[in-house]
């Protein structure tokens, strides 16, 4: 195995254990957290797919604009997701 290989593997994992903690978490502001962790994520991958145009687009929106607005949303909101 290839160490591209081996790095590309463990960006994937990642992906998938990001996108798992964006759906479980209950706390809004750790969901945010997560969520753009996996758009950071998304970006190295398509770098690594040699597509760097879409990583910068996907960094710069994905992981920072988009992040930001979530947690700027969640500052007028209750944190804490109600219990049924």
């Amino acid at each position: 195995m290839t160490p591209y290989l081996f790095f590309q593997g463990l960006v994937l994992a990642g992906l998938i254990v990001s996108g798992i903690l964006v759906v479980t978490f209950k706390d809004l502001l750790a969901a945010a957290i997560a969520s753009g962790a996996f758009s950071l994520l998304l970006a190295l991958e398509f770098y690594l797919l040699q597509a760097p145009d879409v990583a910068i687009a996907e960094a710069g929106i994905g992981a920072g604009l988009t992040t930001a607005i979530f947690i700027i949303a969640i500052r007028g909101t209750k944190r804490y997701e109600e219990e049924e």
